[in-house]
């Protein structure tokens, strides 16, 4: 789905305040930026082949084998290569991220055959929900592989299987996102851990040099400052939630993270969206085009206190 995800400030003008995607939108890059700045030599040559230097930080981090990791130019190319190297049916439990629906579709793992691939979001977007492990478990005896999303694995509270717990089995693969870790989502940059036995499978559908020299050197870094990984204000997102189930005609689904699924039980969310952008510059995320969901429903994640009151004074105004 090249159109209609979240953060799509480029199609308005006077945005104040974004609740449209579910990074946390205040993490400060500036060390960062003044770190590539420093080193534009960067540019001048190619990357290597495969984020070989990068793949062995990560696990040194995670603390894994390298065979285990495979850096991917954000999580979303991970997505597409997991589905192209495993031949498995694809099973999707909707609502969740549409790019795994695309992924199998492109290449055909929609169709026949006995064995399985089941896809989770975990935690799930759009619903906020976390599986926990037992779940998981039993899913890993049911089909013959599980691919775990954990792109918004530091946006919850809850336990998350750890990539060492994935690594001991043949019948997970896990993926991560660097982008939603430190909020660097112009860098591209997302890892796979995994078994030896299916990241050698999943290497050989590799493109080279796929991930930047800029986004090598910034992971190195970033994995060396864990000061600057997004830390979203869990208390402050049901305070927020709270407020907003007191809204007449808003429903507010449960989260375990810092995002929440709405539904209006009057109007539609493009409505909704059109108004706040224009009249308040508060943009949300319309979750219509979600699988499973309805013209009503709609995704907000939650950001600064002012901003948060901000929404809830827009939306009190809005008349549907």
């Amino acid at each position: 789905m090249i159109q209609g995800h979240g953060d799509d400030i480029y199609q308005y003008t006077g945005i104040r305040a974004n609740f449209s995607s579910n990074i946390y939108a205040h993490q400060s890059h500036q060390a960062l930026m003044d770190f590539l700045a420093a080193q534009p030599q960067l540019i001048d040559h190619y990357p290597e082949p495969e984020a070989w230097s990068l793949e062995r930080l990560i696990a040194e981090r995670l603390s894994i084998e390298p065979a285990n990791v495979i850096v991917t130019s954000g999580a979303t190319e991970a997505i597409y290569l997991v589905a192209q190297t495993f031949p498995f049916r694809a099973v999707i439990p909707t609502p969740t991220f549409s790019e795994y629906a695309d992924a199998c579709r492109m290449f055909g793992r929609e169709e026949g055959g006995e064995s399985t691939m089941l896809w989770l979001c975990n935690p799930n977007n759009p619903t906020g929900e976390v599986y926990d492990q037992t779940y998981i478990d039993r899913m890993m005896a049911e089909h013959q592989l599980v691919v775990l999303d954990q792109s918004y694995e530091h946006y919850t509270p809850q336990h998350v299987m750890s990539a060492q717990e994935g690594c001991r089995t043949a019948r997970c693969v896990q993926i991560h996102s660097m982008t939603k870790t430190y909020g660097v989502p112009g860098l591209r940059l997302g890892f796979i851990t995994a078994h030896e036995q299916l990241t050698a499978r999943i290497r050989e559908k590799l493109r080279p040099w796929a991930v930047s020299p800029l986004a090598i050197e910034a992971g190195k870094y970033l994995l060396a400052h864990d000061e600057l990984i997004c830390r979203p204000d869990f208390d402050e997102a049901q305070r927020l939630r709270q407020r907003l189930q007191e809204i007449e005609g808003v429903e507010v689904m449960p989260t375990q993270t810092n995002f929440m699924l709405c539904r209006l039980t009057c109007g539609t969310a493009a409505a909704l969206k059109d108004y706040l952008a224009r009249q308040h510059g508060l943009l949300i995320r319309d979750a219509s085009n979600f699988e499973g969901l309805t013209p009503q429903h709609f995704r907000i994640a939650a950001q600064r206190p002012e901003e948060n009151d901000a929404l809830v004074e827009g939306m009190v105004r809005f008349k549907g």
